[in-house]
């Protein structure tokens, strides 16, 4: 059975098997973190084009994060060496910032969470780079209606199976993969807390959505067959097939009527072209 418990913004808060349900402070909390972050995948759009390294564009989101009043919770998360994700092409996740060099045609995912005030905001965006081919477009447009379809079962009273069930149905309507291996996570005080959020699944399954839940929403979605491998470093994950996947994510609250979305772009950079 599925615990739930309610946790005031002053509680201390640890990773747990229980879902932490939050009041109006962690709202406020989130939204913060939450705009911080989206603010951050904002500034970049600029300077996602070919010819950029993956490290510079690294070096963006610390410098943003900093002057923000924040911290990039993954520095330092469980000896990762950098502020952000960035996977590129036939990389799901993970993929680590380095010398790798963005070419004309690539697309790429660029996943930020800054800890402000004790809280944080979990989002990524995909980003075209140059001139990409229909078929690498199309897999990005379905990839963020996968994500939004997934958002709008996030209600009270529906199950997290609701959610999964969106994701895949669409997903798998145009014949891609949907990543089993990764998962959306709750957060808010903790980086990945309890539950987890598969994005594939049958409706009316899963714990109850509950006012007060926060958790993401982050489908990876595979032009081929979902399965992925980790590479050495222990880090980032890519397919198996070699074929192209995409990502979007948004962190969001359960409230009374509905969900909040803690992260969506203050410009109006959604999904691109941007």
């Amino acid at each position: 059975m599925t615990e739930y418990v309610n946790v005031t913004a002053d509680m201390p808060q640890a990773r747990s098997h229980a879902i932490k349900l939050h009041g109006p402070e962690g709202f406020d909390g989130m939204r913060k973190a939450g705009r911080l972050a989206a603010e951050i995948l904002d500034a970049l759009v600029p300077h996602v084009v070919p010819g950029v390294t993956t490290q510079e564009l690294d070096d963006i989101v610390r410098t943003m994060t900093i002057a923000g009043g924040g911290v990039p919770a993954t520095l330092g998360y469980r000896g990762y060496t950098h502020s952000c994700c960035i996977s590129i092409n036939h990389v799901v996740c993970h993929g680590i910032p380095g010398d790798r060099v963005l070419k004309d045609g690539d697309i790429v995912n660029i996943d930020v969470t800054p800890l402000l005030g004790g809280w944080h905001g979990d989002t990524s965006r995909m980003y075209l780079v140059g001139d990409v081919p229909i078929k690498a477009r199309r897999l990005v447009d379905v990839t963020y209606e996968c994500l939004m379809l997934g958002i709008e079962q996030a209600k009270p009273g529906n199950h997290l199976g609701d959610i999964s069930h969106a994701i895949q149905r669409h997903a798998e309507k145009h014949r891609y993969g949907v990543v089993r291996d990764f998962c959306g996570h709750g957060l808010g005080q903790v980086f990945h807390d309890a539950p987890e959020v598969v994005h594939v699944g049958r409706p009316g399954t899963g714990p109850e959505l509950r006012p007060g839940m926060f958790f993401t929403i982050e489908p990876m979605i595979n032009i081929g067959r979902p399965d992925v491998k980790l590479l050495d470093d222990g880090w980032t994950a890519v397919t198996r097939d070699r074929s192209l996947s995409a990502q979007f994510e948004h962190s969001i609250g359960i409230t009374e009527t509905g969900c909040e979305i803690f992260t969506t772009s203050p410009k109006g950079l959604h999904q691109p072209p941007y």
